[in-house]
Formats: structure tokens, C-alpha cells, sequence
């Protein structure tokens, strides 16, 4: 005697060895004997044969239209071979019996199991609904398969158009879309990036990385609402003759300088800072939004301020223009440049020049100083503070060391051209440590007069933000808090609220233990990170972009000489592009130089692919703390790209202003 029984919710069939009445001992087609319950047999057969039951029942199956079998079905629970009785109008043979089951177990929108072999039909409304979602199901299923097919060919769906973002930076894996990609990744072998960038869905592989960090950082968008300034009372007249040095394409000009002789021979020297926290007081619309961005964004050919323009306008340090100004004056001896005295207020500051580095810099530097060249505008005022910052610098027990090399990017056209200054120029000189004395002053002044401010501490070689003041060790000083930068730094204007209610004998607008203040030093310091991994991935971007320019003039592959920073982690000499050369020779000195072949360019992941080709000049062997610095960047940023550049000038100094 044959059996159909079920198990794992299958229909199998087998021959009875032994019956014990609650369990069978069966042997199978394959020979392989087994034990099963009784309570899982179906059915007994004996035709037709046991290796054409199920084969034939599945046929017998196919010819049964569901929809006529539901129709007789009865409203209560039922068992198989019943509802094959009233399909068949007799009773059903073996064969019969088992196409019912196999049909009924088939269709479970139609019919819904109640146990072994027994079925209940599914209520009209709920099989209505549930044939709209098989549809809808179906329909789905088709369309998946499309969009993968077309995906498969590099071709982008018409609808992933208005998906594109999602698609590539947050990823919802219960779409249709999302599963048409992996499907498609899975059979090209390609990420999903570089997959949709084959089908041209991205406008730009600089636009993918920018979208990204938009996508992630301002989901809102870059635009600014309508902000209303506070009004401020009227301010005395300060300095008639201060003027600002910035990079050419600056906007925001924080800062501005003023000399002055006075009657006692001594000098007065000002340093004035834009003052927009006179319009923008804590919890105001403008503080608000300011706090939402908490800096400006900087990148190569670009920059997403923290302010309006009709804000940052208000507040700039325009030339011939009088503007608002917290300022710091500064008494110097006549011959010794000794510091007398300092005195701090608000003010009005008539700025009478912007002088731009890229036409200064020819005229003010340390050739011209040596030669006594004054025959260009401020040359005796720049001279004068050139002296007394050497002297301050000096003061902080820090070494002059310019061996340091800071990059420009210029983009025009989507070519980008990168060029070189060294670091600790007589302009670098003059701003920095005049911003490094205001920052440390008026820290200096908060703490003493008990006003908590956002400063930067180093101890132990490592840096963090506190509102106590401490000491920073780099720096060479007792407290340094930033607050010569309000126009692109949110803690500087922070700080400029406490120290302008300090100079006016008001309340501190951040009294101490204000959670808020604790708050901003918070979101202000993992932002601010975010923003300088941006900055350094973009960079990284258009080195890679410059090395394309280069391979396409130059033969392939493209040569190019880098110097060994530590094992296989190499920096160019050209640009500022660290990489990973796994091609090197095994324990070459730190700052060995060597010549490697461009092999592969991926503008997606950042990454250059390079072989070794020749050892130029052997290294000494000796880590810098400079190459350490450019080491833990490229651990920072992933080790499946090739690392991290170098931040230019503008992005995270302690001494940029």
C-alpha cells in the first residue's frame, strides 16, 4: 500500500513497511526508509504507480479553475477529499482526491488551511482584497524586473529620476527601486554609485559628493528665510583709518587693522572685528538661524555661508564704508614695541582699504622688508606690525619655522589649477598673531571678570573646547577663545555677545552653567569636524581632478614623485594628495622619495591606484610630527580610499582668523 502524506509543508508519497497505527515505517522512491506520523497521511493509493502519483495529480491539478472550486465550496471548514466529491460530483479516486488537496494548498488567497488537509474559503471581502494585493503584488514584480533589466543595460528607469538622492545616500531597501539597484549591482559586479553614474543619473561626479553632504547636513536646503536685525544703540566714532587683509575671493571680512602715532610718541595699535552680534542677540531670529549652521562651509570653488548676504553685508568690513566694530587698542612703546596697555569698546570703524594677498603679498614680504621697500599703500603701518608681532611671537616661546606649505584651489570651468604659498609669510605673521592676541585678551578679560566664554585648550598634546578658560599649550598661551571670526564661526559670535555685555557693564547673555552654552560648545564642535572632512574630501576631489588634467596632456601613464610618509602611505610632491602605494618596495624610509605610474583614476571613491616604478632619493627615517598629523587623517577619513589631503589656510588653523 502506497501512501501521500505531507511534511515540511510538501506532499510526498511512500510505500508502508510496517504500520504501528500512530506512526508509519515508509520507504521512499530513492529506497531510503524513514518514520512518519500517521496523523500526516493523506491518502492511501495503490494506482497508479508510486513514482507517476504525483506527477500525474499535479496535472490533474492544473485543469481545476480555483475560482469554480472556491464557488463550491461551503461557508464552514472542510476537508479535501469533500470539496473533491463536490467538484467532481463523485467520489473522487485517489488521483481526484489528490489534485483537490494539491490545488486547495496552492491557492492560499482563496483557501485558508485549518489543519492537515483541511480548508476554509476565504470570506468574498477578504478574497477581494486580497486579489488586489496579489495584483498589486504581481504588477510590482514586473515592474522590478524591468527596472533591473534596464539597469543591467545602463539605462536609468524613468521614474529613479525623482529618486536619485535617496537612492545613493539613504537607501530604503523595502522599494522597488532599491531592489532593482542591488539586483542589478549584484548581477553587473558595480557599487551603486558608479552603476547609476554608467546610466548617467548623476549630473557630475563633484555634484555626487556635494549632494551627499547637502543630502546629509541641509535637508532644507541652502537657502536663507528673511532675517529682520535688532536694532543697537548708537555707537561712538573709532578708528578713521583701518584696513582689513584678506584672500582675494573673502567676503566675509572678519578682521581690520589700525596704527596710529599718538602725542607721547608711543604707537596705537587697533584691532577691530565685525560686530554682528550687535544685530543678533540670543534666542533672535538671526541667532537661531546662525546656530543652525554654526559656520561657513568651505570648499574648493565655493563656500555655503553661515549668514545671508544681507547680513554678512551689514557686517563687513567693506572698504570706505563705516561699520560696527568691537575693537581692541593696544599701546605701544615707541622703541622697544613693549606693550603698555589695552583697551577694549565698540565702536564705529571707518575702513578705509581692503588689501588683497594676491597684490600685497608681492610688495610686503621678507625680501622687500630686508631691502626697506616702502613704496606701496600701509607699507610704514605693515612694517610697524611686522616688528611687533616677530616680538610677540617671540613672547610665546614659539620657534619661526616656515617650512610648512599651505594650497589654493582655483576652479574655473571645472579646471582646477593648485597652487602654493609657504606657511609664515609676513602676512600669514601679522594676522595670525594678532588674532592669537585678541582671542587670548578678551578670553582672558571674560574669565576675570567671571563671564564664561567657548575656548580651545591643548594639554597633553590633545585639543578640546571647554568654557573654562586653560591653557593652550600649542599656542604658547595662558586662555584662547575664538572670537575674531563672527561672520563665519558661530562660538565667535557667542563669545562677542559676552565680551560686548563685559565691556557694557551688562549681564552675561550665557550666564554660568548655561545649559545652552554647553549645548553649542557641543553641536558647534561635531559640526564644525563635519565641515572640515567635507572640505578636505573636496580637496581631495579636485587633486584628483588636477591629476586627470595632467593625464590627459601627458603620456599614459602618467608619472608622477611622491615622498614615503610612513610604509606604503605617500604624499606628492606637487599637490596635496596622501595616498596608500601598495606597489612600494617593503620598509623604505620616511621621506624617500620615489617616482610611481598613475594606473587608475575613481573620482567616486576618491581613491588613485598607482605602481611603483623607481626609488628617486633614500629618507632620512625620521616621522615628523607634520607626517603624523597627515598619517591620522588618512586612518580618519577610511582605509578603502586612498586617505585624506592636507587642509589649506582656510580651514581649521588655530591662528586663521
Amino acid at each position: 500500500m502506497n501512501i501521500l502524506y505531507e511534511e515540511d509543508g510538501s506532499f510526498k508519497v511512500g510505500s508502508i513497511m510496517t504500520d504501528n497505527t500512530t506512526s508509519l515505517q515508509i520507504e521512499s522512491l530513492s529506497g531510503k526508509r524513514s518514520k512518519i506520523k500517521a496523523a500526516n497521511v493523506m491518502l492511501h493509493f495503490t494506482q497508479p504507480e508510486m513514482a507517476d502519483f504525483i506527477p500525474q495529480a499535479e496535472a490533474l491539478a492544473a485543469d481545476i479553475e480555483v475560482e469554480f472550486l472556491w464557488e463550491c465550496c461551503p461557508p464552514e471548514e472542510f476537508g479535501f477529499e469533500q470539496i473533491a466529491t463536490e467538484y467532481y460530483g463523485h467520489k473522487p479516486s485517489s488521483l481526484e482526491a489528490a489534485a483537490a488537496l494539491i490545488r486547495l494548498q496552492g491557492a492560499p488567497v482563496y483557501f485558508h488551511k485549518k489543519g492537515k488537509g483541511r480548508y476554509r474559503a476565504a470570506p468574498p471581502e477578504i478574497l477581494k482584497a486580497a486579489l488586489a494585493g496579489a495584483e498589486k503584488k504581481r504588477l510590482a514584480l514586473e515592474l522590478q524586473t524591468r527596472y533591473t533589466e534596464q539597469l543591467i543595460n545602463f539605462e536609468l528607469p524613468a521614474e529613479f529620476a525623482a529618486h536619485i538622492n535617496p537612492l545613493l545616500y539613504n537607501p530604503d531597501r523595502n522599494t522597488l527601486e532599491v531592489k532593482a539597484l542591488e539586483a542589478a549591482c549584484a548581477a553587473t559586479h558595480i557599487s551603486a554609485v558608479h552603476l547609476l553614474h554608467r546610466c548617467g543619473a548623476l549630473p557630475s561626479t563633484q555634484d555626487y559628493h556635494l549632494q551627499k553632504f547637502l543630502f546629509e547636513n541641509f535637508p532644507k536646503g541652502i537657502g536663507f528665510p528673511p532675517i529682520a536685525l535688532s536694532a543697537w544703540d548708537e555707537l561712538p566714532m573709532g578708528a578713521s583709518n583701518a584696513f582689513s587683509i584678506d584672500d582675494a575671493a573673502t567676503t566675509e571680512i572678519d578682521d581690520a587693522f589700525s596704527v596710529e602715532k599718538q602725542t607721547n610718541d608711543n604707537w596705537r595699535i587697533g584691532v577691530h572685528i565685525a560686530a554682528p552680534a550687535l544685530g543678533m542677540p540670543r534666542d533672535s531670529e538671526g541667532d537661531k538661524l546662525a546656530a543652525s549652521r554654526l559656520s561657513t562651509v568651505y570648499m574648493p570653488g565655493g563656500k555655503i555661508t553661515m549668514l545671508p548676504d544681507s547680513v554678512v553685508e551689514a557686517f563687513t568690513l567693506t572698504a570706505d564704508r563705516v561699520c560696527p566694530a568691537l575693537s581692541m587698542y593696544i599701546e605701544v612703546e615707541a622703541d622697544t614695541l613693549a606693550i603698555l596697555n589695552y583697551e577694549s569698546r565698540v565702536e564705529r570703524v571707518h575702513i578705509a582699504a581692503n588689501l588683497r594677498h594676491d597684490t600685497l603679498e608681492p610688495l610686503f614680504n621678507e625680501a622687500t622688508l630686508a631691502e626697506g621697500k616702502l613704496d606701496y599703500p600701509y607699507a610704514n603701518e605693515l612694517t610697524l606690525l611686522w616688528h611687533l608681532v616677530q616680538k610677540m611671537e617671540s613672547a610665546r616661546g614659539k620657534a619661526d619655522n616656515n617650512t610648512q606649505v599651505d594650497y589654493n584651489f582655483h576652479i574655473d570651468n571645472n579646471h582646477v589649477s593648485i597652487t602654493n604659498r609657504r606657511r609664515g609669510s609676513p602676512i600669514d605673521k601679522v594676522v595670525s598673531e594678532l588674532m592669537i592676541l585678541v582671542n587670548c585678551e578678551w578670553g582672558k578679560h571674560l574669565a576675570e571678570h567671571g563671564f564664561p566664554g567657548i575656548y580651545r585648550t591643548q594639554q597633553g598634546g590633545k585639543v578640546r573646547m571647554s568654557t573654562v578658560a586653560a591653557p593652550h599649550q600649542g599656542l604658547g598661551v595662558e586662555q584662547y577663545m575664538w572670537s575674531s571670526s563672527p561672520l563665519r564661526r558661530y562660538v565667535d559670535m557667542v563669545n562677542q555677545r559676552q565680551i560686548i555685555a563685559m565691556l557694557h557693564d551688562k549681564e552675561a547673555p550665557y550666564p554660568k552653567n548655561d545649559t545652552g552654552l554647553y549645548t553649542i560648545l557641543r553641536d558647534f564642535d561635531t559640526m564644525y569636524g563635519i565641515y572640515n572632512d567635507f572640505q578636505r574630501n573636496m580637496e581631495r576631489y579636485w587633486c584628483l581632478r588636477w591629476l586627470q588634467q595632467e593625464q590627459a596632456i601627458h603620456e599614459s601613464p602618467l608619472l608622477i614623485t611622491a615622498t614615503v610618509i610612513r610604509e606604503n602611505l605617500v604624499k606628492m610632491t606637487e599637490i596635496p594628495l596622501v595616498f596608500r602605494a601598495p606597489s612600494l618596495p617593503e620598509q623604505l624610509p620616511a621621506h624617500t622619495r620615489v617616482q610611481l605610474a598613475v594606473t587608475g583614476i575613481d573620482l567616486l571613491d576618491l581613491s588613485v591606484l598607482t605602481r611603483y616604478v623607481a626609488t628617486l632619493a633614500t629618507g632620512d627615517g625620521i616621522e615628523t610630527e607634520e607626517d603624523a598629523e597627515e598619517a591620522a587623517e588618512v586612518e580618519q577619513t577610511s582605509a578603502e580610499t586612498s586617505g585624506a589631503v592636507e587642509t589649506t589656510v582656510a580651514a581649521v588653523g588655530e591662528t586663521t582668523c
